[in-house]
């Protein structure tokens, strides 16, 4: 177990230090800059440190109704960093300074069009969550004792793709990429394995 504290942050944040992130690309991506935050806080049970998983609300018009981290598309002139703490105040009510930003993970391609920068924030002192409804339909605390499991993940194939599909079980759904993919690069950080999540690929149905 993980238990919440300074301790636990200054390992964690040693650890997405010692990560060596993929470098951005020599030429400007065609694809839209997007942001997302690992937002680590007490669990449910207040002894061990979760991550913020949501829900997306069913009003949305893109993926309503999956699972995904709290983020979104990057406003003009607006870094990833910048981007992931506005959208964690907007959808939570976490209202979080830059130095709460432990380290940043690989860039993740879409297929719907987006490079998503997954931002790993230090949320242990914030207040109370008070998700958006226009945004979030409900908010989970993922143990980071539930994504070590040896059983956490698995892979399958799809005839759509030669890459492989990487799924995330949660309780009783699947989760899937980019939110299965970014959050097991978060695991093998943490592990100290330097650890690719480009190629693993998402279903069918986020193509879009």
């Amino acid at each position: 177990m993980r238990a919440l504290g300074d301790a636990t942050r200054r390992n964690i944040a040693q650890a997405c230090a010692t990560f060596a992130r993929l470098p951005d690309a020599a030429e400007p991506s065609t694809l839209k800059r997007a942001a997302v935050v690992l937002a680590l806080m007490a669990s449910h049970d207040g002894d061990d440190t979760a991550f913020l998983l949501t829900k997306r609300a069913s009003s949305l018009r893109a993926h309503r109704g999956q699972w995904a981290l709290p983020g979104g598309r990057c406003d003009a002139g607006e870094t990833p960093v910048e981007a992931a703490l506005r959208e964690l105040d907007e959808e939570l009510a976490l209202r979080l300074p830059v130095d709460a930003v432990l380290g940043l993970l690989d860039d993740y391609p879409t297929r719907s069009g987006y490079l998503i920068t997954p931002v790993v924030v230090w949320a242990a002192e914030s207040n109370a969550i008070t998700p958006n409804p226009d945004e979030v339909a409900s908010v989970h605390r993922i143990s980071l004792d539930t994504i070590e499991r040896d059983d956490a993940f698995d892979f399958t194939d799809i005839a759509e793709s030669n890459r492989r599909v990487i799924r995330f079980h949660h309780q009783m759904s699947l989760i899937h990429a980019p939110t299965a993919a970014l959050i097991y690069q978060f695991r093998e950080v943490l592990a100290g394995r330097q650890t690719r999540v480009g190629d693993l690929e998402q279903p069918v149905f986020a193509w879009k």
